[in-house]
């Protein structure tokens, strides 16, 4: 099982190594705008690294609202964001699952996810990942994640282009038992792909996404735990830069 950490762009493979992470993921621009990606040229440096590559994707992408002026936008930086992901030998793209609108039913957000696959070429997979708050999520509950697959059921390519990251402060924030929730998510998905292992500085259904590092918020350590060895993906932690060192080593003397 291979454990990182959310790092720098700037210098993404120094940043790993001061961490002793064999994982890492980050940004390739700003993840509140919508500027093109930029692969910065100490990036090139992590293809001849042992380290796995991971991007998360701008938080302002939004392909699921019926908002055309989010969502065409929102695809077309998704599609910037594949390119400069696969350039740099990512294994995958981190995409949050978007919301619709307060009166549209969730199905239009379904349909829409399905269309981003059906008309987007994807060089390296999306996994889509589960959210902490908001009534219209598409990922919040897993209910909707349920509903989610049953609209991508069917693609010519399923398997290789969409895949799952399970976040335990999202999973928690939104009110979902940890205890099970890697089984309860693979039942749906059939799959976990890449575990976002961080603790929640609120509380048990709060809809709130504030990270907090490992046995410093609200989740029994146990069920993180359980979480980060039922589902046997790699994990990245997301938690603050300061504690990341001894979040993964924490990690790895309780694994």
């Amino acid at each position: 099982m291979r454990i990182g950490a959310h790092v720098d762009q700037i210098d993404p493979l120094e940043s790993a190594a001061a961490r002793k992470a064999e994982v890492a993921q980050f940004f390739l621009g700003d993840p509140q705008g919508w500027k093109k990606p930029v692969v910065h040229e100490s990036i090139a440096a992590l293809r001849d690294a042992d380290v796995e590559v991971y991007v998360h994707a701008p938080y302002v992408i939004n392909v699921a609202t019926s908002n055309n002026r989010i969502r065409i936008p929102s695809r077309k930086l998704l599609a910037q964001h594949l390119e400069a992901a696969a350039s740099i030998g990512a294994k995958a793209l981190i995409v949050h699952g978007g919301h619709v609108l307060k009166d549209d039913e969730p199905q239009v957000g379904y349909d829409n996810w399905r269309k981003v696959f059906e008309r987007l070429e994807c060089p390296i997979p999306i996994y889509i990942e589960n959210t902490a708050g908001g009534g219209n999520a598409m990922a919040r509950k897993f209910e909707r994640i349920a509903r989610l697959w049953e609209a991508l059921d069917g693609l010519a390519d399923l398997d290789r282009q969409v895949g799952f990251c399970l976040d335990t402060c999202h999973a928690h924030a939104a009110g979902e038992e940890l205890i099970d929730a890697v089984d309860r998510i693979k039942a749906i998905t059939g799959r976990i792909d890449l575990v976002h292992c961080n603790d929640s500085r609120d509380a048990f259904g709060s809809g709130a996404d504030r990270h907090a590092n490992l046995r410093g918020g609200t989740i029994d350590p146990e069920l993180i735990l359980t979480v980060v060895r039922s589902a046997g993906a790699p994990v990245v932690v997301e938690t603050p830069g300061d504690g990341q060192a001894a979040d993964i080593a924490w990690l790895r003397d309780n694994l």
